[in-house]
């Protein structure tokens, strides 16, 4: 799949919308990647954890994500590796993630973290933690959609099948806004 392709393809499904949004951040930008429009279809998700499967593989024997998106993105990450793949959740007394329910994790495991659409890399940080606690390798990162056009750097192997540099703006200084362009809240 080339890059153009899967654009096209994300864009078709209307996982790439452009207009002008306010990010959960409250800033504003001109391009939205909407992460469930792409969970949505298994056949794209699917080809889209086979790239990051194919580009790990041979590193790492389980795969984690974060809660929610990452979960998905885990099972078949981990499916196209032969592995298993397991869940780090929010910790219910305070910041960061957690591996509950029993799954388990230790020296001998290295373990490619995966989620679905890069901003700040916080939950992304928080999984590499949560895997660090527990005495594993992490062997690497793998991302849906980059949309930090390469910006974050976490330190290990980092894979995006796709990668969009979005721009985007304090409220105050919205070219958009000043244009009259209606505001889309996400």
């Amino acid at each position: 799949m080339t890059t153009s392709s899967l654009e096209q393809q994300l864009a078709d499904r209307g996982a790439i919308l452009r207009g002008h949004f306010q990010l959960s951040s409250g800033r504003h930008a001109d391009t939205y990647v909407e992460k469930f429009r792409i969970l949505q279809w298994p056949d794209i998700t699917g080809q889209l954890c086979a790239m990051i499967a194919d580009h790990f593989r041979g590193q790492a024997n389980v795969v984690a994500g974060p809660t929610t998106g990452g979960v998905i993105l885990a099972y078949e990450t981990a499916r196209h590796l032969g592995t298993h793949s397991i869940i780090a959740e929010k910790r219910e007394d305070g910041p960061g993630r957690e591996f509950k329910r029993g799954f388990e994790l230790g020296a001998g495991d290295r373990v490619l973290v995966v989620d679905d659409v890069l901003t700040t890399g916080g939950s992304v940080r928080d999984v590499l933690d949560a895997v660090r606690e527990r005495g594993a390798t992490v062997a690497g990162v793998g991302m849906l959609v980059d949309r930090t056009g390469g910006k974050v750097d976490f330190g290990v192997p980092f894979f995006a099948c796709f990668s969009l540099d979005i721009a985007s703006w304090a409220p105050e200084e919205c070219a958009l806004c000043k244009q009259g362009i209606a505001l889309t809240i996400t």
